[in-house]
């Protein structure tokens, strides 16, 4: 089964999140417009191995971690060559040219921090583009490293790096609205000194617009910094608790029409969080 729509509906950050918390193995592929183009002719592809991302390439032609060992230089092309046809196709190729003293630690992080953090990064940036989830696509050993980073972490590191949010404007929680911490959250991360000053508001008693003004920072800092938690987990949007509760506008799906999509080998816990998700989007 595969899931399709457009970034300017449902965000990577997003995305990413639903993977996270499903924890799916899938490909996620992003497609955008090249610079001067306006079709949609480039493509990331993004492998989800259990909610954590485990490698990015530009092309499926699993060359994309052979090219960036070959570019750094450290290893002899015929030695690699060899190498690599060694190597078992059950093992990441970056885990086993470790194993085989070829490379070392501080080699594989410089190789996934480009292979993936970057290109998270860069994704991040996206004003426009279309996606594709493809799930239970196991990620080709060729291409992972032997590290991997849960998808809603790429996402923080990649938010903390965007200088430009007018693509996720319409996305970011609104001035009025208040943060909640989510109690049963079990994901944790090393947060930066605003993302901890904000995070310590989030008892839904205090507006987005009160943090900025009690932090003096900008109202829009602060709404960055709100959707950067509500991206991984430790927080969602809710109204101040001395407004009325919104009445809803969308009913759940029932369990047995949940148990009944689940045949498709997507999990139960991936279809409640994405009915959950589809349902704040009715009643934001």
């Amino acid at each position: 089964m595969c899931i399709t729509g457009y970034l300017t509906d449902f965000s990577l950050p997003e995305i990413c999140q639903l993977l996270d918390k499903g924890h799916q193995t899938a490909l996620l592929s992003v497609y955008t417009c090249s610079s001067n183009s306006t079709s949609l002719s480039k493509v990331n592809y993004i492998w989800v191995y259990h909610g954590r991302i485990v490698a990015v390439a530009k092309q499926l032609n699993h060359q994309g971690l052979v090219s960036l060992i070959s570019q750094s230089r450290w290893i002899n092309s015929d030695v690699l060559t060899r190498l690599i046809e060694q190597c078992s196709a059950n093992q990441p190729l970056g885990s086993y040219l470790k194993s085989r003293g070829a490379l070392r630690t501080k080699q594989l992080k410089w190789l996934f921090q480009v292979q993936v953090l970057k290109s998270m990064c860069t994704l991040f940036q996206l004003q426009a583009g279309k996606f594709q989830i493809d799930f239970n696509v196991p990620p080709p050993t060729v291409e992972m490293t032997g590290l991997s980073i849960p998808a809603m972490a790429a996402t923080l590191i990649g938010l903390r790096s965007l200088t430009n949010w007018d693509a996720l404007g319409d996305k970011l929680p609104t001035p009025n609205s208040s943060l909640m911490t989510v109690i049963s959250s079990k994901y944790h991360y090393r947060l930066d000194s605003l993302e901890l000053q904000v995070w310590k508001y989030a008892n839904g008693k205090v507006s987005l617009g009160a943090i900025a003004q009690q932090l003096r920072l900008p109202v829009k800092k602060v709404q960055q910094i709100a959707f950067q938690l509500i991206s991984v987990g430790l927080v969602e949007e809710v109204p101040l608790l001395t407004q009325a509760k919104a009445i809803p506008v969308a009913e759940p799906l029932d369990r047995g029409s949940l148990e009944e999509a689940a045949k498709s080998n997507i999990s139960y816990s991936f279809l409640q969080n994405l009915v959950g998700f589809l349902s704040s989007k009715v009643t934001a």
